[in-house]
């Protein structure tokens, strides 16, 4: 900030500004001193008649500038609320506009004033300029989290996969996401990469089609398994009779036949169903005469002629 102020003082434009100033001020009492007295009272009058009648003005502009501002606060807040924009997102908002809007009517009141507001812009707009830079990577998030909570590709509750990441949303700041994990750590997640990287949303779609692939050694009876899994899911009111389960022999593996399962459960259901099949396959396969098989290699041996 001290590098800012000392890069302003030395700026050629506005040292000149400056001088300019000085000169026309020395020159002004130059010429007061050489007024006569009636012609001093009358140019004071004069002077002091102009100047009360422009800030009569500046605070009629005032007034007005700031029921406007107030208006155009109402009407950005109506619309926001009717969108369902979220409340910190709306408060930031709000207060942007309001500090944007009140800098603007500052300046033309300044303008009024008689005073030259080309400085002032200057010195905004440097500042603007200076505070940008220093915070590029911040506004980057923060430009994030509008585009999240405007868009809204997850919300609070919903369990997401996002760089590299995955755990259930448990706030949604400007800056940053918090996700809360399945071993219950805490990871905050920057805006910016998540707004504009994949986000997969376990939790977007009301149903989640759960996959299986079972293994059953060669030589067991394909029909029975298929009617075993059949069975076990038919018996799990979990699993969805709409869309039907899908099963098939998806291929012959070096060490065995795999089959294919696909069955529909609701989103939270997911993981429930999913470990308490492999649970009952593991212990129902047994009891059926069906073995789950592992890795394996047949090694033959030849003995050659000596």
């Amino acid at each position: 900030m001290f590098g800012f102020l000392a890069q302003l003082a030395t700026n050629p434009e506005v040292v000149e500004k400056a001088d300019s100033v000085k000169t026309t001020f020395v020159q002004k009492l130059e010429t007061l001193s050489q007024m006569s007295g009636e012609e001093l009272v009358k140019t004071v009058t004069h002077s002091v008649i102009s100047v009360a009648l422009k800030i009569l003005v500046a605070l009629l502009i005032f007034w007005v500038g700031r029921w406007l501002i107030r208006r155009a606060r109402k009407v950005m807040e109506r619309i926001m609320i009717r969108r369902r924009v979220d409340v910190s997102l709306r408060a930031f908002l709000m207060s942007l506009v309001n500090i944007t809007l009140t800098l603007f009517l500052i300046i033309i009141i300044i303008g009024v004033l008689g005073i030259d507001t080309t400085s002032f812009i200057a010195l905004f707009a440097s500042a603007g300029l200076a505070i940008g830079m220093a915070l590029s990577g911040t506004l980057q998030n923060f430009a994030g989290g509008v585009m999240i909570l405007l868009f809204r590709p997850f919300r609070v509750g919903d369990y997401i996969e996002a760089q590299g990441e995955e755990g259930t949303v448990k706030e949604i700041r400007l800056v940053h996401t918090v996700l809360n994990t399945v071993d219950n750590k805490t990871i905050l997640l920057p805006n910016g990469p998540v707004s504009t990287g994949i986000i997969n949303n376990f939790s977007h779609e009301p149903r989640r089609r759960v996959d299986w692939v079972f293994g059953i050694a060669y030589g067991d009876d394909y029909d029975v398994a298929k009617a075993t899994i059949a069975e076990l899911l038919d018996q799990d009111e979990r699993v969805l009779k709409e869309p039907e389960p899908f099963i098939a022999l998806k291929e012959l593996a070096d060490s065995s036949v795999n089959i294919v399962v696909r069955a529909w459960v609701e989103s939270p259901e997911y993981w429930n169903v999913y470990f308490g099949m492999n649970e009952k396959v593991y212990k129902v396969f047994s009891q059926r005469g069906l073995n789950i098989p592992f890795p394996q290699m047949d090694v033959h041996m030849y003995k050659g002629d000596a």
